[in-house]
């Protein structure tokens, strides 16, 4: 399987707006991709700066006013953490409605379809609706994705066709390439522009300009277009008399690049063209004019040259060899070709250094090619590729990661600074590999260098694919058109490595997902389907895999499925089968054919006819038949026999099926075998056919083969059934018609012939039983005939009748005359028959018989010399009277040699009566020990023989030892041993033995028992008897017999004993507490022996050792156990301590009881340790006896209270053997010092301290202390020394290196100084143990000889420390005072802990956690304390790990929680005209005061002092009280409200606290509306809206100053909308009026603001001023209501009145003014006079 695949998953999401819904869209489904077609839109890099974006979005259009909800939705909360990116809340509070709406998902949309065809006609559109627009937004993902797809493979084409063009660029080019683009790209060629504008989406047609050619240039020499010379470069660098052949060398490169150029279509291909065509036209004016120019005088000529060169040398200089091609004169030279002869200068036109200069490789990969196996799916492989500069000069190269997103590229490692590699140096670049897949995988890496090729380091990941041994054609054989069929194949996986596998149809590859083509059951392709689906498979398992077969047509049938590995591998299965119909056919019956008679009925459907020949009755006949099965199918069946459908028919005329009926034959004669079976696949099969008639008449009847469950077929046609079930039924294939008729019958026997069997008496009636049957075709007469000569013979009864068809049981009667065998033939008559029956009859006859009434005659065990007697019993079985004798049988005689017969029979002879019995005696006399075996004779006159076994055993008394010595082991002196010996009865015959006493030399130095001492033996008895043997001496026994005296035995036996005694044995091993395990050391080696108690012992720990004494002998003794200097005080174990006084009820509970366990251990430490020694060993018993065999365990407690190294001796002393010295070892951790008092001991290494946590504090805050008792249980001072150090995990720090000069901690004095003193070698020695070691005595010596060789060196006085690194050093948040502190033995130290708080940012929002250590190394400044020769050794200051404070605390700003409460924002709203009150004859207001409540909540953990600072026009409070519109009394000012702001508050945490805020509008304020923009005061704005609203903004800022100098700010806001007023005109023309005629115009006044407004009109200056005033206005003050909302501005209308008093021309102007300072309107007026009544009205006529 070689194909591979890659899946992988994009996420896109969109939202529309529809009818106010929003659909968010979830993951598409993954495509499948090979890993080199794998790209993804976002990491494509367009060269021609491609950019697209996708039209046609809707936007939401948020309406002017949201309509309110019902009830208002819950806000949400901030989140806590600093970097949540939630912004919700933000969200919430600003688009409150629209955002807390539910939003309708896929899984609630795919519900609602679901479910739909509700009767709710609203739901059902709306359903319909959301169903549309996830068809939409499923229509643009696809869209989506096909324009992902063609501008991918557009791409790859592109790039394709550009590397192409590039290698045959290098190919053609040899000079070094510069890394520019050599080529045009084809982009606008492989990418389609419609498809691009029709998605609204930038094409190469928008950006270039030029047509696209009808056809392609033809191919010529390809030249960069970077290396194309331009005109100034060769008028400048090339001689004028070469220029011209270099013009013309130059045309036929020209002409092949501008067919290039032509064919990439480049966007500055005119230009180019233009400035060639200009340059060549150029040139060819030049040389044509003005080649006078190209010859100078031999003397000028001269003198340029020599300028030249002097020119020349003076800017000559030596450049570094990297800027140089490698392998050049000037360039460095190749560390791995020999270096080339320097060329002459001008010989590089023949371009051979540039060839060379091409080929040199400047950098060498190792390992050449990236290789990567064995990989899985989800792990990161890395492999380190090193670059190697090849040549002399140090180089700088750049590597190009790889393409694929499978393969990534770390930093590269360099040698040195600056990115550059020294000659010979390596530079390395690891590369990682993490495949999404088990496929194969390829990518490569570009090195570029000066070298003009690139070198490429290819990446491949392989990796040994599954093998299956499935075979590529399926073949499921044949099956019935209709039916079904399940063959199983076995799969197994023969390769290296587990595959996952999953079998699909063909047309589903490749599936666009594999979860809709995985299914659980079969997969079905009809007419097959494979089962299982998905399986996997480890190397060596195996699978069966079940093809289902369902033909529906003839002919074979066949399909193709894809198994896909999961190493994107595939491979195609072939199922074939072949789909039949039933055939059968009858080729074969035995014997004559048989043939229809002329007129003869016959069945009408059967298919063949055979005829039996006629038969008697119960006679059978029969026929074998042979049916093929033409199919390859096996079929049931099963044989029915029908009367035939007789029926005559005319010529030509044919039958109907309704006609044909099928009626069982009950009373048929035909039968056939085997009745059912199953016919197999393409074979012959036999079958007997027998005719049985039962009466005298013809038989006909019609055989059917009936086949079972054939399945129907459903169609028969090529296509795929719609319902794959089926159905079966039984069919009939084959009908076979017989015919057979009956002769009479014959008589026969029953037996033929009567065999007596057996002899018979003579004289006694033998009868035996027989038949006759009668086989004719009527009743029968017979008549039996007699015998009577010699023997009498007759048959009952002798005469009778037979019906036909039925048998008669006959009697026989044979009674023997006289003995012997007889032979005899009866015959017997049938009437009418030409011949009688024969019987023929055998028997024989015999006399008298005699039996004895035992099979042998056994007399057993008998002793040399004694007689014995059985008896026997002898019958006579039989009615004759028998005569017999008996006696020895003369054969055995001979064979013994014996002439006369031991035996002695009494009688020896006599008659026996018929059916009598008789008793005789038998004797027999042991004269020689022998094993007698012969037959006695019993002769029986005219009757059989018999013959009597006789057996008899004689022998005499045999016993025997079975070992004659007998060695005694685990001999002890004076400590009796046991041995065990075996007396053997070598004869069946019981025998007595009896021991006597020790003899030999030794004999009276022991003692020997046996026990039993005597006794009788069975026969051929063994028997252990025990032998006790007690030593008085230690010397070797070598002469000790010991005899036993046996009866009928002439000679005694003798037992000889031998052994050695041993002495006292005692055996000394150690074991660990709770361990099986020991080690016995002594007394086979007592220099190994060592009570170790470990090396990592912690402080106030009990370490218990078992010491094992073992008494290897059985001889009891005394021991001793003493320490020589650890050991502890005697302490009596037994003795429990004191009760506390407390009630027994509350002795009793489980606290209470660990309570005083706790106190027990703490007193039986606290005794061990009382000699202050700071350690002590306790042996649990101290001396005792030691029993016969006894194993004791001691347990040896060791404890300790200071650190440090231990050493002791154990001595061990048992019974007068020589003592046992056991070193003793114990090293001891931990720090003796703690904050807290030890009331129990704990098994920990190293007693955690508890933290020391000083809360949460404000950011710079005071410093904040604890104080410490530090409590020494050791019997030691120890001075500590606290360094404080902030926790820093950093990956470039692993280890410190410190380095002292001196003592690391020398004492001080209480100011701080170093004390003088002198640098001890303990001090200052390496941070090892150096103390003795726990292996032996002599290393312990050795050890101590070093340490004095170590102090006379006291010059050391710089050490070195190499520890790891944790922290570093910091004292500006965590302190400890006093730095030194001596904590005395058994007493107690105070230090003080101090946290000073840090200052932190404004951007920090959130508390802010410390942590620290403090480490407090631990020094002894009394020599003796740190060591005792050979006893003890303290290590101190960094070797012996110090005391641990962990330190933590909270640090948070000052940040108070402000709520608002009910408006959302801290914001004003009032109107200008709020301060003129509903009755305005009470006047305006002069400042109105507003008041907002805002909640400030502690939700910290420490309390927050802090003033309440803000500027006016706004103002603070924390009465509390409401002072919303309402009029301040006189006592408001400045000075009351600076106090009020000015005092310094407390919030304590978890409370809150309620302030108000207020806004104070006045007059002034709102005269700040006419002041100029650059006039404004800061935080005041004029604001107006093109509707003509007009609004004053104040903002202000309330500061929340804390005392540790930070704020808080909170935004005040008050917005003040003020009147604007306008005319409907600026001016009114009364035009010519007649004098003292009053004309009006109508002007409206609007008010175009959310505020009233009271104005009044005042009339400017006239002209001429000396008239009676000409205009008037009405009404000349008013109020004009506020404009509501989008509504119409409110208006009035002014009526402004002009009467001409002469023939002037008047002007005047009017000017509306409000009481809130908004801004005037002007109305200008003017009208003229005229006594000309023309102008007069015509109403005032």
């Amino acid at each position: 399987m070689e194909t591979g695949r890659r899946a992988q998953q994009s996420a896109e999401s969109g939202s529309y707006a529809f009818a106010g819904a929003m659909w968010t869209p979830t993951q598409r489904l993954a495509r499948i991709r090979s890993p080199s077609q794998t790209t993804w839109l976002s990491s494509i890099a367009y060269s021609e700066s491609f950019h697209h974006d996708f039209g046609g979005r809707l936007r939401r259009i948020a309406p002017l006013t949201l309509p309110p909800l019902p009830e208002p939705h819950l806000l949400r909360l901030r989140p806590t953490s600093l970097r949540s990116q939630d912004i919700s809340y933000l969200l919430t509070g600003v688009f409150r409605n629209l955002y807390t709406s539910e939003v309708i998902g896929e899984e609630v949309s795919a519900s609602l379809i679901k479910a739909r065809g509700s009767e709710d006609a609203g739901h059902e559109e709306f359903v319909d609706q959301l169903q549309q627009i996830r068809d939409l937004y499923k229509q643009r993902l696809d869209e989506v994705e096909m324009l992902e797809r063609h501008i991918i493979q557009a791409r790859a084409r592109a790039l394709a066709e550009k590397e192409r063009t590039m290698h045959q660029a290098k190919v053609q080019v040899l000079e070094p390439f510069i890394k520019m683009p050599p080529v045009k790209t084809i982009f606008r060629w492989c990418v389609d522009n419609e498809l691009l504008q029709k998605h609204h989406l930038i094409c190469p047609d928008d950006y270039y300009s030029d047509t696209v050619p009808f056809c392609s240039a033809p191919k010529g020499i390809f030249v960069s277009g970077y290396s194309k010379p331009t005109f100034s470069s060769e008028q400048h660098s090339i001689p004028k008399k070469e220029l011209i052949k270099k013009l013309e060398c130059r045309k036929t490169l020209s002409r092949s690049e501008d067919e290039v150029e032509y064919t990439v279509a480049s966007l500055t291909w005119d230009s180019s063209f233009k400035a060639k065509l200009r340059s060549r036209e150029s040139v060819k004016k030049t040389a044509k004019n003005k080649n006078w120019m190209n010859h100078l005088r031999a003397p000028q000529r001269q003198l340029e040259r020599l300028l030249l060169r002097r020119m020349e040398s003076r800017n000559h200089f030596l450049k570094n060899p990297r800027f140089f091609p490698p392998n050049t004169p000037l360039g460095g030279k190749s560390l791995l070709f020999p270096p080339k002869k320097p060329a002459l200068r001008g010989a590089f036109q023949n371009g051979e250094l540039e060839q060379s200069c091409a080929d040199t490789p400047v950098f060498l990969a190792k390992p050449s090619v990236g290789f990567f196996t064995d990989y899985k799916i989800g792990l990161v492989y890395e492999m380190v590729i090193s670059l190697q500069n090849t040549t002399s000069s140090s180089r700088h190269l750049r590597v190009l990661p790889p393409s694929t997103p499978y393969f990534a590229l770390g930093l590269g490692m360099f040698p040195g600074e600056g990115g550059m590699v020294a000659p010979g140096m390596t530079c390395q670049y690891i590369v990682q590999f993490f495949p999404d897949c088990l496929g194969d995988f390829d990518d490569f890496i570009l090195v570029e260098t000066q070298s003009a090729h690139t070198l490429l380091i290819p990446l491949q990941a392989r990796r040994p694919p599954p093998v299956l041994t499935l075979s590529p054609v399926l073949d499921c054989g044949c099956c019935l058109i209709g039916g079904m069929k399940i063959a199983r194949f076995i799969c197994r996986n023969v390769g290296f490595s587990v595959g996952k596998f999953c079998i699909m149809p063909k047309k589903s590859w490749p599936p666009s997902s594999f979860r809709a083509v995985a299914t659980v059951g079969f997969v079905e392709q009809p007419p097959f389907g494979i089962l299982p689906s998905v399986f996997e498979l480890a190397p060596g398992q195996a699978v069966f895999v079940e093809v289902l077969f369902l033909p529906t047509s003839l002919g074979k049938a066949e399909q193709t499925f894809i198994i896909v590995c999961d190493n994107c591998q595939i491979k195609e299965l072939v199922t074939t089968g072949i789909g039949e119909l039933v055939a059968l056919d009858l080729i074969y019956v035995s014997g004559e054919k048989s043939q229809r008679e002329p007129g003869e009925l016959t069945d009408l459907t059967a298919q063949h006819f055979i005829r039996f020949e006629p038969e008697n009755l119960q006679a059978t006949a029969s026929k074998l038949l042979i049916i093929r099965n033409a199919t390859h199918v096996e079929l049931a069946f099963h044989w029915q026999v029908t009367k035939p459908n007789l029926r005559p028919l005319v010529a030509g005329e044919s039958y109907s099926t309704d006609s044909i009926a099928c009626h069982p034959d009950r009373e048929t004669a035909f039968s056939i075998a085997p009745q059912t079976g199953v016919l197999n696949p393409h074979a012959d099969h036999e079958f007997m056919l027998s005719f049985s008639p039962h009466e005298p008449r013809d038989f006909h009847s019609v055989l059917q083969m009936v086949l079972e469950e054939v399945p129907e077929p459903t169609s028969l046609d090529l296509g795929t059934p719609k319902d794959p079930s089926y159905s079966v039924d039984d069919v009939i294939v084959l009908e076979i018609e017989v015919k057979g008729s009956v002769e009479p019958f014959q008589v026969c026997l029953e037996p033929y012939a009567l065999i007596i069997p057996g002899e018979n008496y003579v004289g006694i009636n033998v009868k035996k039983d027989f038949k006759m049957w009668n086989r004719s075709k009527s009743a029968i007469r017979y008549a039996w005939g007699r015998i009577s000569d010699c023997h009498i013979i007759e048959v009952e009864p002798c005469t009778g009748t037979i019906e036909p068809s039925e048998v008669e049981d006959f009697e026989l009667n044979f009674t023997g005359g006289v003995p012997g065998l007889t032979s005899q033939n009866l015959l017997c008559e049938i009437q009418d028959s030409p011949s009688p029956v024969v019987l023929h009859i055998e028997a024989a006859f015999k006399g008298p018989a005699l039996i004895i009434d035992i099979s042998a005659l056994q007399f057993g065990l008998l002793r040399l010399g004694q007689k014995a007697t059985n008896s026997i019993q002898i019958q006579n079985v039989s009615q004759l009277p028998a005569t017999w004798c008996m006696k020895e049988s003369l054969v055995c005689l001979e064979e013994r040699h014996e002439a006369v017969s031991p035996f002695d029979i009494e009688p020896s002879s006599g008659q026996v009566q018929p059916l009598g019995e008789c008793r005789v005696n038998i004797t027999l006399e042991a004269r020689c020990c022998q094993r007698l075996q012969t037959v006695l004779e019993l002769e029986v006159v005219n009757g059989a023989w018999s013959y009597l076994p006789v057996y008899a055993e004689v022998q005499e008394p045999c016993v025997y030892l079975q070992s004659s010595h007998v060695q005694v082991t685990n001999l002890y002196l004076g400590v009796p041993a046991k041995a065990t010996i075996t007396l053997i009865n070598g004869t069946l015959l019981p025998t007595s033995f009896h021991w006597g006493k020790l003899l030999g030399l030794q004999a009276s130095f022991c003692r020997a028992k046996v026990s039993p001492g005597r006794g009788t033996l069975g026969p051929s008895e063994e028997r252990q008897l025990s032998l006790e043997l007690t030593a008085h001496t230690q010397e070797e026994l070598t002469d000790l017999a010991l005899p036993c005296d046996v009866s009928g035995m002439k000679e005694p036996l003798v037992l000889g004993i031998s052994g050695k005694p041993q002495g006292l044995q005692v055996a000394i091993a150690i074991s660990p507490e709770d361990s099986d395990s020991s080690r016995e050391l002594w007394p086979g080696h007592p220099e190994r022996l060592h009570l170790d108690f470990g090396s990592t012992v912690p402080l106030r720990t009990r370490v218990t050792r078992q010491l094992i004494l073992t008494n290897c002998s059985p001889i009891q003794t005394p021991f001793t156990l003493k320490f020589e200097y650890f050991g502890s005080p005697r302490i009596n174990l037994s003795q429990k301590p004191s009760r506390p006084d407390m009630p027994p009820a509350l002795m009793k509970t489980a606290r209470i009881r660990e309570l005083l366990a706790k106190r027990e251990q703490l007193e039986f430490m606290e005794s061990m340790l009382s000699h202050g020694r700071g350690a002590a060993f306790l042996p649990h018993l101290s001396q005792g006896v030691l029993g016969a065999r006894q194993q004791l365990s001691i347990d040896i407690t060791a404890c300790a209270n200071m650190w440090g190294e231990y050493w002791d001796n154990l001595i061990c002393t048992a019974g007068d053997l020589p003592p046992a010295v056991i070193p003793v070892h114990m090293a001891v951790v931990g720090c003796p010092i703690s904050s807290q008092r030890p009331t129990f001991y704990t098994a920990d290494y190293f007693q955690k301290e508890p933290v020391i946590r000083f809360g949460t504090q404000m950011s710079g805050g005071d410093t904040v202390t604890r104080i410490l008792r530090l409590n020494n249980s050791s019997p030691c001072d120890i001075r500590l020394d606290w360094e404080t150090y902030t926790p820093e995990d950093r990956e470039d720090r692993l280890v410190e290196l410190r380095v002292f000069y001196g003592l690391p901690f020398p004492p001080r004095d209480h100011t701080g100084n170093e004390l003088l003193c002198p640098v001890t070698p303990e001090s200052s020695s390496s941070f090892g143990s150096p103390g003795p070691s726990s292996e032996s005595e002599s290393s312990h010596e050795a050890a101590q000889s070093a340490e004095g060789s170590s102090s006379a060196n006291a010059s050391q006085i710089i050490s070195v420390v190499l520890q790891e690194h944790e922290g570093v050093p910091s004292a500006h948040l965590f302190s400890i005072s006093p730095k030194q502190v001596v904590v005395p033995a058994g007493g107690s130290s105070t230090i003080h802990v101090s946290f000073t708080p840090a200052v932190l940012g404004p951007a920090v929002l959130h508390k802010v956690e410390y942590t620290g250590y403090a480490l407090g190394f631990m020094s002894l400044d009394d020599e003796m304390e740190r060591e005792l020769p050979g006893r003890r050794r303290r290590l101190q200051d960094f070797t012996v790990g110090p005391m641990r404070l962990d330190l933590h605390s909270y640090v948070r700003p000052a940040q108070l929680s402000v709520e608002l409460d009910y408006s959302g924002s801290v914001a004003f709203r009032h109107r200008a005209s709020d301060l003129i009150p509903e009755q305005p004859c009470s006047g305006v207001l002069s400042e109105l005061v507003t008041t907002h409540h805002l909640k400030l909540t502690n939700t910290t953990e420490i309390p927050h002092y802090f003033r309440l600072l803000v500027s006016k026009p706004f103002s603070v409070s924390q009465d509390g009280a409401s002072r919303s519109h309402r009029v301040p009394g006189p006592g408001w000012k400045q000075e009351c409200e600076e106090e009020e702001t000015g005092k310094q508050l407390v919030l304590c945490p978890q409370e809150n606290m309620l302030v108000d805020v207020s806004f104070s509008l006045s007059l002034e304020l709102l005269s700040y509306q006419k002041l100029p923009a650059d006039q404004m005061l800061p935080g005041v704005e004029i604001q107006q809206s093109a509707s003509g609203q007009k609004e004053m903004v104040f903002t202000q800022d309330l500061l929340l100053e804390y005392n540790n100098q930070t704020t808080q700010v909170v935004p005040l806001r008050a917005v003040v909308a003020v009147p604007e007023l306008q005319l409907s005109t600026s001016w009114v023309d009364f035009g010519i009026c007649f004098v003292n005629e009053e004309r009006v115009r109508e002007v409206y006044l609007m008010n175009l603001s959310g505020c009233r407004s009271y104005w009044a009109v005042l009339t400017g200056q006239q002209e001429p001023d000396k008239d009676p005033v000409a205009f008037r206005v009405s009404p000349s003050s008013g109020l004009l209501e506020a404009r509501l909302g989008n509504a119409p501005p409110t208006s009035i209308t002014l009526q402004v009145s002009f009467t001409a008093r002469s023939c002037k021309l008047y002007k005047s102007t009017l000017v509306v003014e409000g009481v809130l300072g908004e801004k005037s309107c002007t109305l200008r007026l003017r009208g003229q006079g005229s006594f000309d009544e023309k102008y007069e009205s015509p109403h005032q006529l």
